[in-house]
């Protein structure tokens, strides 16, 4: 769990650097940036089941909101065809962008639920 704490770790400092160019930099900077610190805690064996969980019920909170929104996922895979998501990396219509915003939070979601499990089966 270490190792894959650390490529957690890596990979969320690496979005969050990616999101100042982003249309909303001020909602998903901390966003990647409290998964960082979890996991890089997680990583060091400091584990905190409440911050965890908060992350978790936050980020399912918008996740919902982007699947169910207007130009959410939902549209994008029933109006428009679950079209290319990586065709180019402007997100130059909006049922894009929330598709790809809806994979950045399962993907901090994924890595919060696996530490807290790690966290409850104890050290190992």
């Amino acid at each position: 769990m270490k190792i894959l704490n650390i490529v957690f770790t890596m990979l969320f400092l690496l979005f969050a650097a990616l999101q100042w160019n982003d249309p909303d930099p001020l909602i998903w900077i901390p966003i990647y940036l409290y998964a960082a610190v979890l996991t890089f805690l997680a990583a060091r064996r400091k584990y905190y089941p409440r911050l965890y969980l908060l992350g978790i019920g936050i980020y399912l909170l918008y996740a919902l909101y982007l699947f169910f929104e207007k130009n959410g996922v939902l549209s994008w895979a029933t109006e428009h065809d679950a079209e290319n998501l990586v065709e180019t990396m402007q997100a130059s219509k909006p049922w894009i962008e929330s598709t790809r915003e809806f994979g950045g939070l399962l993907f901090v979601i994924i890595a919060l639920l696996l530490n807290y499990r790690a966290q409850k089966k104890g050290p190992g």
